[in-house]
């Protein structure tokens, strides 16, 4: 039996000694590198998400502030609701500026809104 364990692990050396190692990936320059960050990173789609998102938040910010938001004050009687201030008096007085906090809320909601609605369209456009 010793005799054909040496044959067998003879055997097995001569196998390791045929079988092709695998050679290591040959050493990229710095540009096919950066290509290839680009391409499966998806940084690309990023950028584009990211400027485009900036773009529409800023046309979607004058939508509210420039056409939405005038129609609740042409109700309002005594001038610009958003710098209405409630002040309480402790010490010196407390102001709290309630109307900035609410127009900023209601800005969030219709931009909110807007945006849903934006991605409920891409959805059925097939974007993702």
């Amino acid at each position: 039996m010793s005799v054909e364990n040496d044959i067998l692990e003879e055997l097995k050396k001569i196998r390791e000694a045929l079988t092709p190692k695998a050679t290591p990936p040959e050493p990229k320059g710095l540009i096919a590198e950066f290509k290839d960050f680009m391409g499966k990173a998806g940084v690309l789609g990023l950028a584009i998400g990211f400027i485009m998102g900036t773009v529409i938040g800023r046309v979607v910010t004058a939508l509210v502030q420039d056409l939405i938001m005038p129609i609740p004050s042409a109700f309002i009687s005594g001038g610009d609701w958003r710098k209405a201030i409630v002040t309480i008096p402790v010490g010196n007085g407390m102001n709290f500026g309630v109307g900035d906090f609410i127009s900023v809320v209601i800005d969030f909601l219709i931009i909110a809104f807007v945006i849903f609605i934006m991605a409920k369209f891409a959805r059925k456009a097939g974007l993702k």
